[in-house]
């Protein structure tokens, strides 16, 4: 499921310091790497296993936010007759880290890299992460090549994947692309990027497929206290997230014509989930006709409009659910991810998610027609289940932030009352529930007689604290 991420516009208070260590401890998030990790990782990064296939002539660039060091992919694309060729190269984590080895170990525990306001938890040690197995600027670096062709309309067509010796140009950031493309004066390979992305996002509509554009959020401070502000994301973050769903898409398609891998798969939603987003869709003001779908409602928002933007966050439950399944010999019965409505792989994160080191080597060894290595094979049926033990635990600490920010938002107004809409009820106590307000886009507990789904309410907050991380209202009238 897409994470909502927060941010501060200043440096985190005290007050939410505070919780945040509270959240940390109370969820086991793990602190420094043990020593024997660091000493892994700095001999790791002294004897690197370097590939003999050398595309340092292809002038790759990373996209990233600006303070990111974990560059997991860089990027170029080439026009080739009448459609394009894209070239992804990934990083290259098992030149690295051998299976069994401290680093291995101890990322297996971790399962994926976990972010917080004030604090970024790494899966590997920061010496390989943001050192010499990220695909810094102006260095050599081992990574995983992805070549793949893409027709006229945007749809890909073949696929390999090899190990290459590749070399960053330069380490961008989406406002300073999208103000060359919007200007005129960006790369041609960055123009292309900007045309198949578009292309991927015509054909994502086409087939029925969501991609959220979750907007982080933003506390501010002001005169009147805090506010929670939406940051939209630039069109060149959807453009490049495509070429990373093309990149999943097309690893997908190795592994299902190999019979070997591991798939991100997620099933159908159920009418219950369409019922309460609509209901939250009312309480923010916006028409959703019922003949619409999930797809084109979705594609019709505008993330840098507030509501659209809350109705934006509140879909990632459209992705509950999703999940890993690995398959050898014959591929899985639903292997399809509902919301993508396409076979699709994780692949291109392996410095953030340990499922991707593994997606990795299968696609590289079915490209060349090789055997998957023995590792791979004999632990691949135990990455479901570690990753999906990651996802929750990242999911709750994401969740936990947020409510901790949301609790104080409102916590000067325990008493005061609110317009919202009740947008889910415990179907065992009709008197408890899930309240959204229309002013603030945040939800909350609600109690009352006889709870009205899906109606405009008036409810009074009867509880708003950090450290608890609640927001409690009870029904007026």
């Amino acid at each position: 499921m897409p994470l909502q991420r927060v941010h501060f516009a200043e440096d985190v208070p005290e007050v939410f310091r505070a919780s945040l260590q509270d959240i940390r401890r109370e969820q086991e998030v793990p602190a420094d790497f043990p020593p024997e990790v660091t000493a892994a990782a700095v001999a790791a990064a002294a004897s690197v296993r370097l590939p003999e296939l050398d595309r340092t002539d292809i002038d790759f660039v990373t996209i990233d936010p600006p303070d990111s060091m974990d560059l997991d992919q860089a990027l170029h694309i080439e026009r080739t007759g009448d459609g394009y060729t894209v070239y992804y190269a990934i990083a290259d984590v098992a030149a690295f880290v051998q299976a069994g080895d401290p680093i291995d170990a101890e990322a297996r525990k971790r399962g994926e890299t976990l972010y917080a306001p004030d604090k970024r938890t790494p899966l590997h040690p920061p010496e390989l992460s943001e050192g010499e197995a990220s695909l810094l600027p102006d260095q050599v670096r081992p990574a995983l090549l992805y070549t793949i062709t893409v027709d006229a309309r945007g749809e890909g067509t073949g696929v390999t994947c090899e190990r290459a010796l590749v070399k960053s140009r330069a380490k961008l950031n989406y406002a300073g692309v999208q103000k060359d493309l919007d200007a005129g004066t960006a790369s041609e390979s960055l123009q292309l990027l900007r045309e198949v992305g578009k292309l991927r996002e015509e054909r994502e509509l086409e087939r029925g497929g969501v991609n959220l554009p979750i907007p982080d959020q933003e506390v501010v401070t002001s005169n009147h206290g805090w506010g929670l502000e939406f940051r939209a994301p630039l069109p060149v973050e959807g453009w490049n997230a495509q070429i990373s769903l093309l990149t999943g898409m097309a690893a997908a398609q190795l592994m299902m014509k190999g019979k070997i891998g591991i798939l991100r798969t997620l099933p159908e939603s159920h009418d219950d989930l369409r019922r309460k987003l609509g209901n939250t869709a009312k309480a923010l003001g916006l028409v959703w006709p019922d003949e619409t779908t999930y797809a084109e409602f979705i594609h019709g928002l505008d993330p840098k409009v507030p509501a659209h933007a809350a109705m934006l966050a509140a879909c990632t439950v459209l992705f509950r659910g999703a999940g890993y399944v690995a398959f050898a010999g014959s591929v899985p019965a639903s292997p399809q991810h509902a919301a993508m409505k396409a076979e699709y792989s994780h692949v291109t994160a392996p410095l953030r998610r340990l499922v991707d080191r593994w997606t990795g080597e299968i696609c590289v060894a079915l490209s060349a027609g090789a055997e998957v290595p023995a590792w791979v094979r004999e632990s691949m049926d135990e990455i479901p289940k570690m990753m999906d033990d990651a996802d929750r635990r990242a999911h709750a600490y994401e969740r936990s932030i947020v409510s901790m920010v949301e609790a104080g938002l409102v916590a000067d107004q325990v008493g005061s009352e609110f317009d919202g809409v009740i947008t889910d009820v415990d179907e065992r106590d009709k008197n408890r529930g899930i309240v959204a307000l229309s002013a603030v886009a945040i939800e909350g507990r609600v109690t009352g007689t006889a709870l009205p789904l899906g109606k405009e309410v008036r409810v009074k907050l009867v509880e708003a604290d950090i450290a608890k991380r609640t927001v409690s209202f009870e029904l007026v009238g």
